[in-house]
Order: structure tokens, then C-alpha cells, then sequence
């Protein structure tokens, strides 16, 4: 059978893949989001003791410092043994925790880009500290922080081909598996592999750049 008729009864599986990996993205991001925000927040405005900021460092030089393909070995190996956990569960926990690492630093600089004087001048004013932060500083820190918060997406879309390695059945394994039953065709299959990659890239940047356009504030960015 000629590998272009091997593409088009096998491209569903393609799909199907692709499908996988954004699903496992979306959690990732998801999970680093909500983890990076906490640690920031915690680290700029939360307790000064050792024993709250130490442990956010460690976690932070941890996540950033390992390779993620160490990571997923890891988690998938080390906790399978200890707990029941999948190899798609193994990769979203992994990603999502060297996420949170990344993205604590994103917020970190958006946060700190906005001038200081703003919080003081709001507590003169008689707000809290967190409404301060929710009112006035997140508005300001989340416009400074898509820019690289969408070189981080575009990061971690690259890398969910990683959890190939470890059983999850997503577009790069699935591009194996073709390869593997046609026996050879590398090279266009990866093609179609890296161009299906690259629509979801530009897709997502796409938007992200959108959305950074909306929240422009004339002036303000620039």
C-alpha cells in the first residue's frame, strides 16, 4: 500500500493523538497555572519565614533544574509503586508540577513589573492587601505576563511529546505506530507529525496574541 493511502486510513489515529495531547497540555497548564500564581503570590506577599519561602525555592530550582524526561521516569516508575497511577495521570502530575515552576517565575517578573508605589498608595487609601492585589496589581501583572506566559505554552506543547516515553498513546506514538505497521515512511509520517504540531502552535499563539491585544491599554504597554 503507498504510504499516502497509509496516511489517509490511518490519519484519524493521527488525530486521535492530537487529541490526547491537548488534553494532556490543557491539564498541565492548568495545574502550573494554578500552582505558579500560589507560589507567586506567596513568595512576593505571603510570609517571609524560612519555612514558608525555603520550601517554594527548593520546589521551584527542583522542577526547573531536571530535565522533564527524568521526571516522567520518575513519577511513572517511582510512584506506580507506591500508588496506582497512570501513565497519562504520571505525565499530567510531572508536567504540570515543572510547569508551576516555570509559570511562578512568569508571574513573579509581571508582578514586580508593576511599580511598588501602586500597592503602598492603595493601603494609604485604606484597602487591603488583597484587594490591593486583586484590584489594582493582577489587572496590571496579568497584561505584562502573556507575552512570555505564550513561549511557555508553546514549550509545553512541544514537550508533551515527551510522555511518549512512558506509554501515553499521543500523536508521537501514535506517528511510531504507523511507522512501525508500514515498516519505514519516517520521514513523511513525521512530516505530517511536526505540521499538525505546528497548526496547534500557531493556533494557540495566535489567540494568545489576540488576547493580549484586547487587554492592551493604550500607552500603557508601550
Amino acid at each position: 500500500m503507498d504510504i499516502y493511502d497509509v496516511l489517509l486510513r490511518d490519519f484519524p489515529f493521527l488525530l486521535k493523538g492530537l487529541g490526547v495531547a491537548i488534553v494532556l497540555l490543557a491539564a498541565l497548564l492548568s495545574i502550573g497555572f494554578v500552582l505558579g500564581m500560589a507560589i507567586c503570590l506567596t513568595q512576593l506577599y505571603g510570609p517571609k519565614s524560612r519555612f514558608v519561602q525555603w520550601p517554594l525555592v527548593i520546589y521551584e530550582r527542583i522542577f526547573r533544574g531536571v530535565p522533564i524526561i527524568i521526571m516522567l521516569f520518575i513519577f511513572f516508575y517511582g510512584i506506580s509503586g507506591v500508588v496506582d497511577i497512570s501513565a497519562f495521570g504520571a505525565a499530567i502530575l510531572a508536567m504540570g508540577l515543572r510547569s508551576g515552576a516555570y509559570q511562578s517565575q512568569i508571574f513573579r517578573s509581571a508582578f514586580q513589573s508593576v511599580p511598588a508605589g501602586q500597592m503602598m498608595a492603595a493601603r494609604a487609601m485604606g484597602m487591603s492587601k488583597m484587594s490591593a492585589i486583586r484590584n489594582i496589581i493582577f489587572p496590571q501583572a496579568a497584561r505584562h505576563a502573556i507575552g512570555p506566559w505564550t513561549n511557555e505554552f508553546s514549550s509545553e506543547i512541544k514537550e508533551t511529546s515527551l510522555a511518549y516515553v512512558i506509554g501515553v498513546v499521543e500523536l508521537t506514538r501514535q506517528a511510531h505506530y504507523i511507522i512501525t505497521s508500514t515498516q519505514g515512511n519516517i520521514l513523511t509520517v513525521f512530516a505530517v507529525v511536526a505540521l499538525l504540531y505546528f497548526i496547534l502552535n500557531r493556533t494557540g499563539n495566535s489567540l494568545l496574541y489576540a488576547f493580549e491585544r484586547k487587554l492592551a491599554v493604550p500607552g500603557f504597554e508601550k
